[in-house]
């Protein structure tokens, strides 16, 4: 049922996920300004069944549509808990930039790569290696050096600011659910096939909360903005799903870190060119030294192994 394997081609893995992580690095300025009149579960509805169909067109093109014969019982409570991950993620995220600048929330996104690490180790007995952990302490102390001009703030008062934290904290927290209960589905079905089964149900489940007539009440900007973001969840997810296909897991997940550097460059320039729609990223040099620490103790989890053998 998984079908088709396409053949591994590093090149083309390394484009791909690198595709991925600009593509995931603009998408929350381009949400920053949606959710000025939409509220969350209306955008991420759009996005769910813009890729719902757009993916549903090109499997059925090709021929590869999922068969739910085979499902059965588990298969079906593992693809509603992947789909619960996912939305709750898409909605904690939009949810957060009410609250945040998108640099910020893009490099607490970082997060999840280590609790799906310390979660394989804890559910399928995978092992810790030296690196992991030299990543692990990095990317943490990275966080601290990042939020340092905010620090008191986040532990002693409930503002604002660290509202949006906890939503993104949150939103980290349950795409580790979706990522492990695709890596179980994927002995059964293809990336592409997962996502196009989760999606439908993730759009199903968020049409009781969606408002779709608040597309109205946009501007050009903003609808510019949420088309944007309905088409990143289609290029940004297919291109993640063909470079893991055509490459290493650990090597697609370290060039994917480099979506908050990338966030924080997007931010930065479009504050230039659209100050009166974008804030800068607002960091002093701390701030910066802690996002580039946060990216590669991600990174040196992904790939430090490679680097300590050879030393």
């Amino acid at each position: 049922m998984g079908g088709f394997m396409p053949q591994q081609n590093p090149t083309v893995g390394m484009l791909l996920a690198l595709l991925t992580a600009v593509f995931w690095g603009a998408l929350p300025i381009a949400m920053k300004q949606a959710v000025e009149v939409m509220d969350p579960f209306t955008i991420v509805w759009y996005r769910f069944m813009t890729a719902a169909i757009g993916l549903g067109l090109w499997l059925a093109y090709r021929r590869k549509l999922p068969s739910l014969t085979g499902l059965g019982v588990k298969g079906g409570s593992l693809m509603l808990l992947a789909s619960l991950g996912l939305a709750g993620n898409f909605v904690l995220f939009n949810s957060s930039l009410s609250y945040l600048n998108p640099a910020v929330v893009q490099v607490i996104m970082q997060l999840a790569p280590m609790m799906l690490l310390l979660s394989s180790v804890w559910l399928f007995k995978e092992s810790l290696g030296k690196h992991q952990v030299v990543g692990v302490v990095a990317l943490l102390s990275g966080l601290l050096l990042f939020f340092n001009e905010r620090l008191a703030e986040l532990f002693t008062s409930m503002s604002a600011y660290t509202t949006g934290v906890l939503l993104a904290i949150a939103a980290a927290m349950v795409w580790v659910v979706y990522a492990l209960a695709q890596k179980r589905m994927l002995r059964q079905f293809s990336s592409p096939q997962i996502l196009l089964m989760i999606y439908v149900i993730c759009a199903l489940i968020l049409m009781p909360v969606a408002t779709p007539s608040q597309i109205q009440l946009m501007d050009p900007r903003q609808l510019g903005m949420l088309i944007f973001c309905c088409l990143n969840t289609l290029v940004g997810y297919g291109a993640f799903a063909e470079a893991m296909a055509r490459w290493q897991a650990s090597q697609v997940s370290a060039v994917i870190t480099l979506a908050p550097l990338f966030t924080i460059l997007f931010v930065d320039l479009a504050s230039l060119v659209w100050p009166d729609y974008v804030a800068p990223a607002a960091l002093n040099q701390w701030g910066y030294v802690g996002a580039l620490i946060v990216v590669g103790g991600a990174m040196f989890s992904a790939i430090g192994h490679r680097l300590l053998k050879r030393k």
